[in-house]
């Protein structure tokens, strides 16, 4: 039997490096959300979105704080982001749930002058720069997850036939179109930028590297992200994910294929990519709303 409680707390240990506080109130947290189902610890790889969405309406129906409950979701979100991203589940049953006042809802996503303000916030004058202007175009324009973007091999991209070949949960390949723009900036960063990263006699096939020429972890794009929304004046809070709902989300909203958008997330189930349509359908109820003489 797995104990995927165990395997996460040994990652927070060693990966993040989060203090025994964080860590126990993240064990206790998720210790009762399982006894809530009365559910071992491999069991808790079973769990779908409603029991989590039903969960947390429970925690409000009993009057608990909403900091109180957005702790506990977020010790529910890390649990389940950390079990897909390893590959022992395909979908993550949390990866859209909020803990808003009806359950469920999307995660605030970028306008497109906030995505323009994020993109343009690189300095092209330095390496790192030009890179990290390269890795948000590319990760806009493909939607992938921090995990298979900072994996990507050089031999996963082919900028000629303009798409990238991303390997997903399960180890799961999916082909993904390159718009021209990220191309523009990906051509230049393999040809001039890259090398600059690489060291002598290093056969890395990485292509996106730090310094050292050793790949980035999630942790430090999750750091530069960060970075650049705060020196973008974006005050929603930024994350690599945002990029990755803000890409589905741009998509829907100008008419493209629900299925097609799907495959290029990777999604194994169309019900978690169907979560994108809740915000679209709101916009076009405002829109509605707003210019209908009898709305």
């Amino acid at each position: 039997m797995k104990n995927y409680l165990k395997l996460f707390i040994q990652y927070l240990i060693v990966e993040l490096g989060l203090s025994a506080n964080t860590r126990e109130a993240y064990e206790r947290d998720l210790r009762l959300f399982a006894k809530h189902y009365s559910l071992d610890e491999e069991s808790l790889a079973s769990v779908n979105r409603q029991q989590i969405i039903d969960y947390m309406t429970s925690l409000k129906l009993k009057g608990m704080a909403s900091a109180s409950i957005a702790r506990k979701l977020a010790a529910i979100k890390a649990f389940y982001r950390f079990l897909s991203t390893e590959g022992y589940i395909e979908v993550d049953p949390a990866e859209v749930v909020e803990a808003g006042t009806k359950g469920l809802h999307l995660p605030k996503v970028l306008t497109n002058d906030e995505v323009e303000a994020l993109l343009n916030a690189p300095n092209l004058d330095l390496p790192e720069g030009y890179r990290d202007k390269a890795m948000l175009e590319m990760l806009y324009a493909t939607g992938m997850r921090v995990s298979e973007l900072i994996n990507i091999g050089l031999d996963n991209v082919n900028l000629s036939m303009s798409y990238v070949i991303a390997s997903g949960k399960g180890s799961k390949e999916r082909i993904i179109p390159l718009g021209s723009i990220a191309i523009e900036f990906l051509e230049h960063y393999i040809a001039y930028i890259r090398p600059k990263f690489v060291n002598a006699g290093d056969d890395t096939k990485t292509l996106f590297l730090g310094n050292g020429g050793q790949p980035l972890t999630r942790q430090r794009f999750w750091q530069i992200i960060k970075l650049y929304g705060k020196a973008a004046n974006i005050t929603k809070s930024i994350s690599p994910h945002v990029l990755r709902h803000s890409f589905a989300t741009h998509l829907l909203d100008n008419g493209a294929d629900l299925r097609a958008v799907q495959e290029m997330l990777g999604h194994a189930n169309i019900s978690t990519t169907q979560i994108y349509t809740h915000l679209t359908n709101k916009r076009l109820r405002s829109v509605y709303e707003k210019a209908h003489p009898r709305a």
